[in-house]
């Protein structure tokens, strides 16, 4: 794989000097060049903290999981094959950094005993009217196992054998979690629109 063939989609004015400055950002971080990493960190890390946010209990742990994710991304850049986006691929490092985090403090694990409940249909419309900001705000405010596996499936678009496999958890548990993370986030929600009030 060359270096070049990896698009960055740079917001750049003309595509010919994006794959200028691609090229020489890829090669640089290739490299270990410390202005290219910088470069690249600066276009990229807004978009990855959004992803680690939605993994975290706090900025903080958001803050740690995005600088261990930058780190696993330029050691594996070189492995990246060119197929798909390169942000879509590293998404996925930082997903899989953001799980490992939880794994190694066993926070995934957490359950919580609340029972499943119907969920209406108007709650359902004015929840798809969510911003992000607010969408965030009620998923910190979850438990991490049942947020982790929300983000997963509903947002990051993983299936629950690939949920499973990457938890280590059977697909009927993802797929039970997965139905009581709805439930908890219109909860959740609900408590929110409480307190506004």
């Amino acid at each position: 794989m060359q270096p070049y063939q990896i698009g960055l989609h740079l917001t750049i004015k003309t595509e010919k000097v994006n794959k200028q400055i691609d090229e020489k950002i890829i090669q640089g971080c290739l490299k270990k060049d410390v202005k290219a990493q910088q470069a690249f960190y600066s276009f990229f890390s807004s978009s990855m903290y959004a992803v680690c946010l939605r993994y975290s209990n706090t900025k903080e742990d958001a803050k740690d999981i995005l600088q261990d994710g930058f780190i696993k991304v330029f050691a594996k850049l070189n492995q990246f094959s060119g197929k798909g986006s390169l942000e879509g691929w590293m998404k996925r490092v930082f997903v899989n950094t953001a799980l490992e985090h939880y794994r190694v403090n066993k926070v995934y694990m957490q359950q919580s005993d609340v029972m499943d409940a119907k969920q209406v249909s108007t709650e359902a419309q004015a929840i798809g009217k969510l911003t992000q900001q607010e969408i965030l705000s009620v998923m910190q405010q979850m438990a991490p196992g049942f947020r982790t596996i929300l983000n997963m499936y509903a947002i990051e678009g993983y299936t629950h054998a690939e949920i499973a496999e990457m938890l280590g958890i059977s697909e009927g548990t993802s797929k039970s979690q997965l139905s009581r993370a709805r439930v908890i986030f219109i909860q959740t929600w609900k408590k929110l629109q409480d307190v506004k009030k």
